[in-house]
């Protein structure tokens, strides 16, 4: 008779798996050690496999459990949508929304957006994760985010992804204000600077500088930073340059735009979402509200 996996299987795994141990998985869902490790070694005895390693300081995933892992998780996640999207067509407005977005859509477009949402929908839970596409996509593809809105180059579309152009941004090219090249007129001069970007720009900055008529293999990013604010503080603290959004609060505070005479090209920026899901009603509200506020800033 072939093994029937449960919900409680997959819950216990899952959960042990992110928190790497036992004893913090049982905290987590409320139960016993005893009995996850009974629920656990069911799993592992049913699927003849090996799913976690032991060790003195906890758990860690075998090979095929990583895999395993992939599988389970989605399917919490989409079980876990499937029920708050039934609650929400019954008028039970309420559940979590899970989104990602670029550090530079974080800190101009969202904050209105989430202000009037959670105003009139008080009983909606929404989680921001910040970072670049590829940071994200991860948490996108395994149903940990419902959408994101961030930046991608359109010859790397993945085709399990639908993508949608929003809007478009206009960037330059930063100083701090007293910088000895605060006043250069060409990306020509810059060429031997020093340069750092925030991790969500870094591939867009090549094809920026490229398109500008300089050639990217001249430049080097010396320094990539995790967020728009550790690159704005390090630029305004030091000789480093940085491509950033010219709507951007950060570059109010001691940057001074580089006046080139090269335009730089507007930078896409598109809400990404799985293709074969279907978004719960207040995830697709929230998504309207996102489109709306993209039209106006466009």
């Amino acid at each position: 008779m072939t093994f029937q996996i449960k919900f409680h299987h997959l819950q216990a795994f899952v959960e042990v798996a992110r928190q790497g141990s036992i004893r913090g998985a049982g905290r987590t869902l409320e139960r016993s050690q005893p009995g996850l490790t009974k629920t656990i070694k069911e799993l592992e005895t049913g699927l003849a496999i090996q799913l976690f390693v032991r060790r003195r300081e906890g758990v860690m995933l075998t090979e095929i459990g990583k895999g395993f892992y992939q599988h389970a998780s989605l399917i919490l996640e989409e079980l876990r949508v499937a029920q708050e999207d039934i609650q929400q067509q019954q008028g039970e407005l309420s559940g979590c929304i899970n989104i990602g977005l670029s550090p530079s859509v974080a800190n101009t477009l969202m904050p209105p957006i989430i202000h009037h949402f959670y105003w009139q929908y008080p009983h909606a839970r929404v989680k921001v994760l910040e970072g670049s596409l590829g940071f994200l996509v991860g948490e996108l593809r395994q149903g940990r985010l419902d959408f994101t809105i961030n930046t991608h180059s359109p010859d790397t579309f993945n085709q399990d992804l639908v993508f949608e152009k929003v809007f478009e941004k206009t960037y330059a090219i930063f100083a701090r204000r007293d910088h000895p090249m605060a006043q250069a007129t060409s990306v020509a001069e810059l060429l031997q600077c020093d340069w750092t970007v925030p991790t969500s720009h870094n591939g867009y900055f090549q094809a920026l500088l490229k398109s500008a008529g300089a050639d990217p293999m001249r430049l080097s990013i010396d320094v990539v930073c995790e967020s728009i604010s550790s690159t704005a503080g390090l630029v305004r603290q030091s000789d480093f340059l940085t491509i950033l959004p010219i709507d951007c609060p950060e570059v109010e505070y001691g940057l001074v735009q580089i006046p080139i005479a090269e335009t730089l090209p507007q930078v896409p920026y598109y809400l990404v979402q799985r293709r074969d899901i279907q978004q719960t009603l207040l995830a697709a509200l929230l998504i309207s509200r996102f489109r709306k506020a993209s039209q106006l800033a466009g």
